[in-house]
């Protein structure tokens, strides 16, 4: 996001938009207010996590609340920008691509330039997937890496366009209408669907779907490390481990999973996953919350008795 909130200063714009599910909305909002510009972000009407949307409004944002899903969001802000010369920064824009390119710069140089096997990444709007297939190849080419690894993008079985498209070798493609509990990534219609295909096409990488059960029961792994994550970032074990029972990551690889989103994101899918609230998905690893009296005795007995789930 810096990068495109830099070219916008370039071009001498002062006003910047996006539609977003909630991360690039709070992204742009902080560069934004850094940058002194005025950051507008188009946000679905109620499938905005409140920790995202709370960014948006902290950091001065002017935030619209549209009944409308993320894909007719962006066509919206497109149409916008347009009469009112606001320069947009969803991933559209290749100057945010290229400043997400830096994630898996970053990566690799933390690997002292030693290639993985996998990189793992959700996909949603296929901006980062996209991003990372184009910094692999630039690596590659300029002797900064001895390979490329391949990519795997992992997308919830309820806004998995790009994965259903790939099961006809990207012969066919259709746009869907998102549902899943991984916000970040619900989107029906992702605008870089075709970059990501060059991604998947470049690495011989492959695509695969989870469940938000898969989802979930990931992110309480990931949590329980003291990482923690919100459940879009959660696609990258979910999708891994699946891989792996399908033999495609074979024993001993080496894999680098992306998480896109830290745990505070969506605190409501937390509480609802560990608290067995959430529809049709079960709180396999939940913790729960655990309620006793002012009663030192009765405290005791409590913490004698229970153990930590594992």
């Amino acid at each position: 996001m810096t990068g495109g909130v830099t070219q916008a200063r370039v071009l001498g714009m002062d006003r910047v938009a996006c539609a977003s599910t909630g991360n690039t909305s709070a992204s742009l909002a902080s560069y934004a207010a850094l940058a002194g510009m005025e950051g507008i972000i188009f946000l679905q009407n109620k499938a905005i996590a409140l920790g995202k949307l709370a960014q948006g409004l902290a950091y001065g944002a002017t935030c619209l609340r549209i009944d409308a899903d993320f894909d007719r969001n962006l066509e919206l802000v497109r149409e916008a920008s347009e009469k009112l010369g606001i320069y947009v920064l969803n991933s559209v824009n290749p100057f945010r691509l290229e400043g997400q390119k830096s994630i898996m710069i970053e990566a690799l140089q933390q690997l002292s330039w030693q290639a993985p096997d996998w990189i793992v990444c959700p996909g949603g709007n296929l901006g980062n997937s996209s991003a990372f297939g184009k910094a692999l190849k630039e690596m590659y080419d300029l002797g900064l890496i001895d390979r490329i690894p391949r990519v795997a993008i992992v997308q919830a079985a309820g806004a998995s366009p790009l994965y259903e498209s790939y099961l006809s070798d990207f012969q066919d493609y259709e746009a869907q209408k998102a549902q899943t509990i991984a916000t970040a990534i619900k989107i029906g219609n992702p605008v870089n669907y075709q970059k990501a295909v060059r991604t998947v096409k470049w690495t011989n990488g492959v695509v695969e779907s989870v469940t938000d059960q898969q989802i979930m029961d990931a992110k309480a792994l990931i949590d329980r490390a003291g990482i923690g994550c919100e459940p879009a970032s959660a696609c990258s074990l979910a999708g891994t481990r699946k891989l792996v029972e399908r033999g495609i990551i074979e024993p001993g690889s080496t894999v680098v999973g992306i998480l896109t989103g830290h745990v505070l994101k969506d605190p409501d899918a937390t509480i609802g996953y560990h608290s067995n609230m959430l529809e049709d998905i079960s709180g396999t690893y939940a913790n729960r919350l655990l309620q006793v009296g002012d009663d030192i005795d009765a405290i005791v007995e409590i913490l004698d008795r229970e153990k930590m789930p594992v």
